[in-house]
């Protein structure tokens, strides 16, 4: 059917000025086509702009999903992270300057390889594991990624029972993941003299490495290794490392923790 048929009414039609019946049965056939028409056209027209705007939502969506991508990775790099040691003199670096004490031998390593970390030396002279058990709550609100745990030398220089040290340990460790189950913890093991007799001594020794595999924590064999019971490496109280001592102690650390911050 020719499509200007539709409008090519007869003239007729208009002219009269009262309708007919037969006109008025004349003129339906053509508003059915012109209804079917106007249906027809809306219909391609909706289905024309649905694809549009879907494509245009998902191109939106592209956008914001990679912007927020980006977002992540740029705060992933410029993210400092921080390093707590936790500890007693040995850490605090007793009779030296605190430049020299092996927490600040590790931080200029970090910052020679451009690893971005802070260090935060938490060490006290005199540190008991019990005192580290009161104190340590106030020190992880620095938040720690790595926790250091260098404590139980004191404990064994004065005979503190061994189940208490122990527990004292697992109690910091416990405290630590309980604030952040994600944070890297290391253990510094310890050793002691014979003073307490070779039971007491040999038991003290293996409080860390089963404190370590109980937790599955890092695990520094012995701190003091190749520092203790050297008189050129030591002050002379003959416990406290030199500046010289220090750099093995950090080389140490830095054996076990270099894998956690890389």
């Amino acid at each position: 059917m020719d499509t200007f048929n539709i409008f090519a009414i007869n003239a007729r039609f208009f002219a009269k000025p009262k309708d007919t019946e037969n006109d008025a049965l004349q003129f339906l056939p053509y508003m059915s086509h012109l209804l079917k028409f106007c249906y027809l056209f809306l219909a391609f027209s909706m289905l024309a702009c649905q694809p549009r705007e879907k494509v245009k939502d998902e191109d939106s969506s592209k956008a914001l999903e990679t912007e927020n991508t980006t977002e992540q990775n740029k705060k992933k790099r410029t993210e400092v992270k921080t390093v707590v040691f936790f500890g007693n003199s040995l850490t605090a670096g007793y009779g030296l300057d605190p430049r020299e004490a092996f927490p600040a031998l590790i931080q200029n390593k970090l910052d020679s390889l451009g690893l971005k970390y802070n260090v935060i030396n938490a060490g006290l002279s005199g540190e008991t594991t019990s005192g580290g058990d009161s104190r340590v709550d106030w020190v992880l609100n620095q938040q720690p990624d790595v926790f250091v745990l260098e404590l139980g030398a004191n404990d064994g220089l004065r005979g503190i029972p061994l189940a208490e040290t122990r527990a004292n340990l697992q109690s910091i460790i416990n405290k630590v993941r309980k604030k952040n189950p994600e944070v890297e913890i290391v253990l510094a093991g310890m050793q002691i003299p014979p003073n307490m007799g070779p039971e007491y001594t040999a038991e003290f020794r293996t409080i860390f490495p089963e404190l370590a595999q109980t937790n599955d924590i890092a695990l520094i064999p012995f701190l003091l290794d190749g520092v203790a019971g050297n008189p050129e490496l030591n002050q002379r109280d003959g416990i406290h490392p030199t500046a010289k001592g220090q750099i093995i102690v950090a080389s140490n650390v830095w054996s076990v923790l270099e894998p956690l911050v890389r």
